[in-house]
């Protein structure tokens, strides 16, 4: 396994696991019944750090399908340099520095943590044109 595939790894299984903090809280705030039913305009709000961490979630997500793509092209293209495998790493501590603050509610370092994640990315792309 390359470096790069190692920290996609993590990532993927970083992604996969958030839904997991958001659903306790959901089942402790409107009770296992509620949380297996179909979803109501009348359903019990949840903590806001559940709601924020939820949408955490979504964002790693989003972002999930355009990280992991990058990383198996260069796999594929057999492409690896000390800047691929530092940007991988950088992006898996991005989104992990993203969620804390996303669910702690600190917008401006949300906005931060999202941003040196998106670089990462564009040195991805940069590398797979070998511009980099």
């Amino acid at each position: 396994m390359t470096r790069e595939l190692f920290w996609l790894t993590l990532t993927v299984i970083l992604t996969g696991i958030l839904w997991i903090p958001y659903m306790v809280n959901r089942c402790q705030v409107r009770g296992l019944g509620s949380v297996m039913a179909n979803p109501t305009r009348n359903d019990k709000a949840q903590a806001d750090w559940a709601t924020r961490l939820m949408f955490a979630h979504d964002n790693a997500v989003e972002n999930l399908v355009i990280f992991a793509p990058l990383v198996l092209i260069l796999n594929a293209i057999d492409y690896s340099t000390k800047w691929t495998v530092l940007a991988c790493a950088v992006y898996f501590w991005s989104r992990v520095a993203h969620l804390i603050v996303y669910a702690l509610g600190i917008p401006i370092f949300r906005t931060l943590a999202f941003t040196v994640g998106f670089l990462a990315q564009a040195v991805l792309a940069l590398a797979i044109f070998k511009v980099l």
